[in-house]
């Protein structure tokens, strides 16, 4: 919990806040008067980069020019696949009733909320189902019960005191607060707890409550499975916003959630450049800071000056090849590795017997998550609508062919497919670099590259998700302006939410 301090007499803020421009101003910042930079490069059009492109612009104004690099589709990890001329989602699918960003970019863009079919889900053990959803609230809350005890209900009360001071960032990040490290941001929602989350797993923290192992063992272990695709090992603060997910009402856009990129990207009127970011150079002009934009695209290799540049994409060894010239200390590529997800959508008739339904028209269920057993080669599948779904759309009988979404570690063999389906019709396996391996490191990123070269994405090894992405890119957005014009009361305020409640 946040200590509630007094607020500093004003000769020691004052004090603070020059101590504060030592540590915290470089010689662009200083340099830049009250001319806002001339030119913005963001490298990455996921919805990290296209946030803070529509964020940046915001705050600066739209006389900025704003330089997106991307070497793939826009939307980086949110992207679609053809099934049948119909669209499905093979990247991030959901978006939780919370993320108030990504609602405010759906309202903002006109987009709309894709209507949602019902459908039940189980937990799969390899051998039978532990835990089977049913149509009636009520017993599953008795199943629940029956089967664990309270645990469920002291899941819930502890992800709903992580969710509650979470949401404080939002009212922060409205009053223009911004955060220059991501223990700052942490330590400003919820204290050291905050902080201690992303150092100890989801495990040791669900016990200390008074979850019980079986509970972790059956349940937890399959929501993380289905979301970031690894255990009950992951850090308690990634493991809490999974877990938000899968309590909480759940929703996507209708036609792909891409749709939000690529139209903050238009909203901005932002210059996509289509290339390969290969590297970036310090250099200056009249003692302040400009960044060179080294990259490839079809024509070869070319560069381009910046004031201030954004790195939106990961910056870990497994993810990266931009390199960083004359900057003193040297940048380097970050600790950590990045874990792969194998999406596989698949057109065919699903092997119910394999599931212990040998009557294909009796399986109930849309959505089968897993636990964490040797035997087991996928993660969790679901049967999958497309993004574009009419009034008359009704989910396929589970004896007709569907869509299905299987998600594992390692491609699917054919021996594999043929457990899991009696035929199908066509398979399209889509490999990602999808989220932080969680047990390769426990540092956290910089934001703070250099004066004005900012990384938004460090913000994965907190927690990974859209919403996430456009939290840290408002945060970078709100940093680089208060940098910039030297508003450094805006900047690692402590005790925040003492002084929202005395002086806002």
């Amino acid at each position: 919990m946040m200590a509630e301090l007094q607020p500093l007499p004003c000769a020691v803020r004052l004090l603070s806040a020059v101590a504060l421009g030592v540590l915290l101003a470089g010689p662009s910042s200083a340099a830049a008067g009250d001319a806002p930079p001339g030119k913005i490069a963001v490298v990455g059009a996921g919805i990290g980069g296209s946030a803070v492109a529509y964020f940046l612009q915001q705050h600066f104004g739209p006389q900025v020019q704003l330089d997106v690099y991307e070497k793939g589709s826009e939307g980086g990890r949110l992207a679609t696949i053809f099934v049948n001329k119909q669209q499905y989602e093979c990247g991030g699918a959901s978006i939780h009733s919370l993320s108030l960003h990504m609602q405010d970019f759906v309202k903002l863009l006109g987009l709309k909320h894709r209507r949602e079919v019902a459908g039940k889900s189980a937990i799969f053990s390899g051998e039978q189902f532990v835990l089977e959803e049913t149509d009636w609230y009520l017993l599953n809350l008795f199943r629940l019960w029956w089967h664990y005890g309270i645990s469920f209900l002291r899941l819930q009360m502890w992800v709903e005191e992580v969710m509650e001071k979470f949401m404080r960032i939002y009212k922060y990040q409205a009053h223009g607060y911004a955060f220059s490290n991501l223990e700052e941001l942490l330590r400003s929602l919820g204290g050291e707890t905050f902080v201690n989350m992303t150092q100890r797993s989801v495990a040791e923290s669900l016990l200390e409550v008074g979850v019980t192992q079986r509970f972790i063992d059956d349940v937890i272990a399959a929501v993380l499975r289905s979301s970031y695709g690894q255990s009950v090992l992951v850090p308690a603060f990634a493991g809490a916003m999974s877990l938000a997910g899968a309590q909480g009402n759940m929703w996507a856009v209708e036609g792909g959630n891409k749709l939000v990129c690529s139209g903050l990207l238009k909203l901005t009127k932002a210059n996509v450049i289509q290339a390969k970011v290969t590297g970036v150079s310090l250099h200056s002009s009249d003692g302040k800071a400009l960044y060179q934009v080294h990259y490839e695209d079809d024509e070869g290799q070319a560069s381009a000056f910046y004031d201030m540049v954004v790195i939106a994409t990961p910056l870990h060894s497994s993810k990266s090849n931009i390199t960083f010239e004359n900057f003193d200390p040297p940048i380097t590529d970050f600790p950590g590795s990045f874990h792969p997800t194998i999406t596989s959508v698949i057109h065919g008739y699903l092997n119910s017997s394999y599931f212990g339904f040998p009557e294909p028209k009796l399986f109930p269920f849309a959505s089968i998550l897993t636990t964490d057993s040797p035997d087991l080669f996928f993660n969790a599948m679901d049967n999958i609508c497309p993004v574009n779904i009419s009034g008359t759309f009704r989910r396929k009988q589970p004896q007709e062919a569907a869509i299905w979404r299987v998600l594992s570690q390692q491609p699917l063999d054919k021996q594999q497919l043929k457990t899991l389906f009696r035929s199908y019709y066509s398979v399209q396996v889509t490999e990602w670099q999808a989220y932080p391996h969680y047990d390769s490191t426990k540092s956290i990123p910089p934001i703070i590259l250099h004066d004005n070269l900012f990384y938004l994405n460090g913000v994965e090894w907190v927690a990974s998700s859209m919403e996430m992405a456009a939290v840290a890119a408002k945060n970078v957005a709100l940093l680089a302006y208060n940098r910039w014009y030297q508003d450094l009361e805006k900047i690692d305020q402590k005790d925040l939410m003492h002084k929202m409640k005395t002086e806002l």
